[in-house]
């Protein structure tokens, strides 16, 4: 009940407020949701949620850059750069999705209410540059004889693009982590210009699916 609370570290009553604002963020959106709900989600009393955050876009700011991190984080702890390339994509995948599937919550509160708000677009378009270096990054450490001119940056912005969208069906429920996985390991697998290192004895076996795509992107 609001104003009923216990005295609790100040520490943990942030990530409770924080909690409570991500899920009440997530079902109503941004201009919707009001400090009221949020207090009462988080069974405070609304000046103490004011006393904490100042207003409701201080608030929604702070919920940004708690899930961005947490985002970050988790996918890049499951990222084993000595692994061969193939298994480094597949757990790759398999973290951001499995991660969106989890925390369906924070994922539409990180893209869909986030990037509506010309007042977030800055943190949005840092926390997508996070992203993009990450990725940017296992391109690079996937790749064992690019061509001279291969931009892995401008790759990794396709991907993930790409990966945003599938990212958000599957916090949706319209589409299953397995499926949405192998769609997407497919897809990076053979858009991956240079030959792959594969230590699992997957040389790039099929250099005839790189030419296949080469030839697409030079019809279109």
């Amino acid at each position: 009940m609001a104003g009923g609370t216990k005295r609790l570290p100040r520490a943990v009553r942030e990530q409770q407020m924080l909690d409570a604002a991500v899920q009440m963020f997530s079902v109503n959106g941004y201009h919707e949701t009001s400090m009221d709900a949020i207090a009462a989600e988080a069974q405070i009393s609304k000046p103490m949620l004011y006393l904490y955050y100042g207003s409701k876009e201080e608030l929604f700011g702070a919920c940004l850059d708690r899930e961005l991190s947490r985002f970050v984080d988790e996918v890049r702890s499951k990222i084993d750069f000595t692994q061969g390339a193939r298994d480094l994509l597949r757990n790759a995948v398999l973290s951001f999705l499995t991660y969106i599937d989890t925390n369906r919550a924070s994922w539409m509160v990180l893209y869909t209410q986030a990037t509506s708000s010309q007042a977030f677009a800055h943190t949005v378009r840092e926390g997508r540059e996070r992203i993009i270096e990450l990725v940017s990054r296992l391109l690079q450490e996937g790749t064992r004889h690019p061509e001279p001119d291969t931009d892995f940056e401008m790759m990794a912005v396709a991907l993930v693009g790409a990966g945003e969208a599938i990212a958000t069906r599957v916090s949706t429920g319209d589409a299953d982590v397995d499926e949405a996985a192998e769609l997407m390991i497919n897809l990076f697998w053979r858009g991956l210009k240079g030959t792959p290192s594969d230590t699992g004895g997957q040389e790039r076996s099929d250099a005839g699916a790189v030419k296949d795509a080469d030839a697409a992107v030079a019809s279109n």
